[in-house]
């Protein structure tokens, strides 16, 4: 018998998930969007996985650049993490026009300064999976190494890193 996809996502958001902000700068502009498919895929070579939607514009945008920043957030950057969720979204050097940032020397894609961690990567493959797709990303470098408490998604709701849930941004 078929899952249920609503069943399937209730399921889902049961498990906690940590909050990316994955950046690409194209020739146009600055495409960013918030992401929590994100895994450890291999540390020799430095490979990570990204699940975006196969119909969305960033996942469009990193297989036509092949590369782009992935900003882990932290618990105080939720308020980022709602704007780059947004439907409809502006550039991403709109959304942060007070916040400060560089640009990765690979990618040459946005990186938070005050994010976590920033890895600047180059796109290796990509998978179809359903209505996503899996990136499978190099990581060229590590432009941030920073400390803090990071974001998780639980339940539909921004929380902390043990899971308690965040009071509005």
């Amino acid at each position: 018998m078929p899952v249920d996809p609503a069943d399937h996502a209730a399921a889902l958001r049961q498990y906690a998930a940590g909050v990316v902000l994955l950046t690409v700068r194209d020739d146009i502009d600055d495409v960013g969007t918030t992401v929590t498919s994100v895994m450890s895929v291999s540390a020799d070579p430095p490979l990570i996985a990204v699940g975006l939607a196969a119909d969305g514009y960033p996942a469009e945008v990193l297989q036509g650049i092949g590369s782009g920043a992935v900003n882990v957030l932290s618990t105080g950057q939720a308020i980022l993490a709602s704007r780059f969720a947004s439907a409809g979204r502006p550039s991403a050097r709109h959304l942060l026009e007070s916040v400060p940032w560089h640009r990765a020397p690979v990618s040459d894609a946005i990186v938070l300064d005050e994010a976590l961690t920033a890895l600047d990567c180059t796109v290796a493959s990509v998978v179809e999976a359903g209505s996503h797709v899996v990136v499978l990303l190099s990581v060229e470098g590590v432009p941030v190494l920073g400390d803090g408490d990071p974001l998780v998604r639980l339940r539909g709701r921004w929380a902390d890193g043990v899971g308690a849930p965040l009071r509005r941004p």
